[in-house]
């Protein structure tokens, strides 16, 4: 059986998720909804790992992530060893490339 663990990130961005909904939206039953969207298309993938569409289709970077869209949100994750690490869960507005592949220890070197 296959095992479904978040990263820390992943962890936060689905409270950070809850909480917009939640307190900038003022809508806790939507908040709660769109969670609950989440994280039962996220469980499929512990019967279906490959489910999500190889990153590296849409990029031109070689990756070993895979990516599953969630509603409006994307879910990016790898598969080793019958683990699927979920990486990031991002509204999917947002400049994925440079939140999952940004180094910020560029800019320090820049600034220094």
């Amino acid at each position: 059986m296959n095992k479904l663990c978040f990263s820390p990130m992943a962890k936060n961005d689905l409270v950070e998720i809850k909480s917009y909904i939640t307190d900038e939206l003022q809508n806790p039953s939507a908040a709660v909804n769109v969670l609950t969207r989440i994280t039962k298309k996220l469980r499929l993938l512990i019967d279906f790992p490959h489910m999500g569409a190889v990153l590296s289709s849409i990029i031109n970077i070689e990756t070993g992530y895979r990516f599953l869209v969630c509603g409006k949100y994307t879910a990016f994750y790898r598969y080793n060893d019958k683990t699927i690490y979920i990486a990031r869960i991002l509204y999917g507005c947002r400049d994925f490339m440079k939140i999952l592949f940004y180094d910020s220890s560029i800019d320090d070197e820049i600034e220094d």
